[in-house]
């Protein structure tokens, strides 16, 4: 006699995509260390000068680039001794110590349930150089995306990194809200108040609520698999 079969209720695949700055790591508090050495080297007057190429290369290539800024500073003031100093300074800054409270907790506890990834946006020197020194590369067992506009890269994000559910973590309501449109029920979009965007009145007005919202990224800690994935992402698969 044949025996009966049932369907055996699998959980999704779930791969947790997390931004790097003002989400896992205090670029705030990087800038402003970087404004203060940039003052106390070169005085008040080419930290401006800096500042503005660097808001004019951001604007220009879409993300921040402060390697590239301070090349062009050089061709500004070629005889300024301080470059070396400034160079040094962002090569070997201490970014283990601005990873924010529970950081590396938060990923070790979401690789229970799947993959971790870091998805960030930057250039190839610096950004790299980052999420290697603050040590989120090897928390993410070397999981590591870097875009020009991640949310313009989903369809690599997914061949990369394929699963049924995906899970995105982010500072940033305009990303957040982009991937969703993409993704829609796919996605679960948690957003980390933490940073200047987070916090821009303006900002909070203009793009929908995240389907999760905190006030750190450790809080993270108080949530369970279930609150990221929603019943419509439970598949079946095989025979029992």
């Amino acid at each position: 006699m044949k025996r009966k079969t049932t369907k055996r209720s699998v959980p999704p695949k779930i791969v947790f995509l997390f931004d790097v700055d003002n989400t896992l790591l205090d670029n705030d508090q990087v800038i402003a260390d970087l404004s203060k050495y940039l003052k106390r080297e070169v005085g008040p007057e080419r930290a401006r000068c800096y500042w503005t190429i660097f808001e004019q290369l951001r604007a220009r290539l879409g993300y921040a680039d402060y390697l590239g800024a301070l090349q062009r500073y050089r061709s500004e003031y070629p005889h300024d001794l301080g470059l070396l100093a400034i160079s040094r300074f962002l090569i070997n800054y201490p970014f283990a110590n601005r990873l924010f409270p529970n950081s590396l907790d938060v990923i070790e506890r979401v690789k229970q349930w799947g993959a971790a990834v870091l998805l960030t946006d930057g250039d190839v020197v610096f950004q790299p150089r980052k999420v290697d020194r603050s040590g989120l590369y090897e928390a993410v067992d070397g999981r590591a995306l870097i875009y020009v506009h991640k949310e313009h890269e989903l369809a690599d994000v997914e061949a990369q990194y394929p699963a049924d559910h995906y899970v995105i973590v982010d500072d940033k309501l305009r990303i957040l809200a982009a991937i969703k449109k993409i993704w829609g029920r796919r996605v679960t979009t948690a957003f980390v108040r933490q940073g200047h965007y987070a916090l821009d009145p303006k900002i909070l007005a203009t793009y929908p609520a995240a389907d999760v919202s905190i006030e750190r990224i450790g809080a993270l800690l108080n949530y369970g698999r279930q609150d990221f994935v929603p019943r419509t992402a439970q598949v079946a698969r095989g025979n029992v």
